[in-house]
């Protein structure tokens, strides 16, 4: 049925209002918007990227219907948490995978995973998660957000990395779906996430090039002052 039909199912009408991520998915806001429902944008939480439920919480009005979260990057949401909040206010709660999700290949990667977690030096690795299944390696580049971050991305490209930006912008500034919001923790991830590749068919040579490649540029991660 897809999240869309879900919501018309239960009942989610032009007018109501879904809570949904500020970071990533602007085709689910979209959707959300095509239905006649009006997308509020929460913030992410900052170790998994997904949906915040003391954020959720905080924008709840006599108006929210539902919420809808994304695990994000093979990671789950707190739905736990985001159900005791959807049961204090009587909210529908959903929750999907990314487009393009392979569970089927979550063993491998997650040894890929383990090895980079314990190998690599001045990027933060993801934290460690029961049932992360790594769709994409996430890392943040420190320093001065996003123009370290491309930097860093650029010199990776040119040693044959193949990385990319996960998200380019949040949700709320995208056309169709801008919003007077500031979402901090948002804006932060959207300058200084950077997916590695992390293929199930990868080599553990491989997985040690790519180590190295990001160790050997230590020097662009230094904050300018």
């Amino acid at each position: 049925m897809g999240t869309v039909g879900t919501l018309r199912s239960a009942g989610v009408r032009a007018g109501d209002e879904v809570v949904v991520p500020a970071f990533g998915n602007a085709e689910l806001a979209r959707a959300v918007a095509e239905l006649g429902a009006i997308p509020v944008f929460a913030e992410v939480d900052a170790a998994s990227y997904c949906l915040d439920p003391e954020a959720v919480a905080a924008v709840v009005t006599g108006r929210t219907a539902a919420v809808v979260a994304v695990h994000r990057f093979g990671r789950p949401a707190d739905l736990v948490r985001l159900g005791e909040v959807a049961l204090r206010y009587g909210l529908l709660v959903l929750a999907e995978d990314e487009p393009g999700a392979r569970p089927e290949e979550a063993g491998e990667r997650r040894e890929h995973a383990r090895y980079l977690d314990g190998r690599l030096s001045g990027v933060r690795t993801p934290e460690p998660a029961a049932g992360h299944r790594y769709e994409r390696y996430v890392v943040r580049v420190p320093g001065n957000g996003r123009p370290d971050r491309d930097a860093f991305a650029r010199a990776l490209r040119g040693k044959g990395i193949g990385c990319a930006v996960p998200v380019r912008a949040p949700v709320y500034r995208m056309p169709g779906l801008r919003r007077e919001v500031f979402l901090p923790e948002t804006e932060r991830a959207v300058d200084e996430t950077l997916a590695l590749p992390l293929e199930a068919g990868m080599t553990r040579r491989e997985v040690q090039r790519m180590a190295g490649a990001c160790n050997a540029l230590g020097g662009l991660l230094q904050p300018a002052f």
